[in-house]
């Protein structure tokens, strides 16, 4: 948690961090949910779905301990794989599950896209809101520039 931040910039990222820590939580309990009977229909997509489970939890549980940049770039695209699995699972089929192609209004599944939508905009603008990056280039540059002092 920083503490040169002003109280506006502390309370948004006050309200980002809780609001991606339901999210996650979110999106794991979704996949919970969802997980019955797939150990026996497709066990690969359940232990996916366990991956998934475990890695909103750790992402979490980072937000909630800190304002880091992996764990923002954890609350992106732990949703956008979802959506893309979900995508796939609706479109083309994967391997052994091709039962939900065309399925696109399964209750659980919109739910899901909403919850992870909602993440992906939160992490986005808390990461556009994170101070720049700073590159190799940028280093060297401020390395090579004579100071004032």
């Amino acid at each position: 948690m920083s503490h040169d931040l002003n109280p506006v910039a502390f309370g948004r990222q006050l309200v980002a961090r809780s609001a991606a820590v339901v999210g996650l939580a979110g999106v794991a309990l979704i996949h919970l949910l969802d997980i019955q009977g797939k150990f026996e229909e497709t066990p690969y997509m359940a232990w996916m779905y366990l991956g998934l489970i475990g890695a909103c939890i750790v992402g979490a549980a980072a937000l909630l301990i800190s304002h880091t940049r992996e764990a923002w770039l954890a609350a992106l695209v732990l949703p956008a794989s979802a959506m893309v699995g979900y995508t796939l699972t609706r479109t083309t089929g994967l391997p052994q599950a091709h039962g939900d192609v065309g399925n696109w209004m399964e209750p659980l599944g919109l739910a899901s896209l909403f919850v992870e939508g909602a993440l992906i905009a939160t992490a986005g603008y808390a990461l556009a809101a994170l101070s720049p990056v700073r590159t190799m280039t940028s280093r060297a540059t401020a390395q090579a520039t004579p100071s004032a002092a």
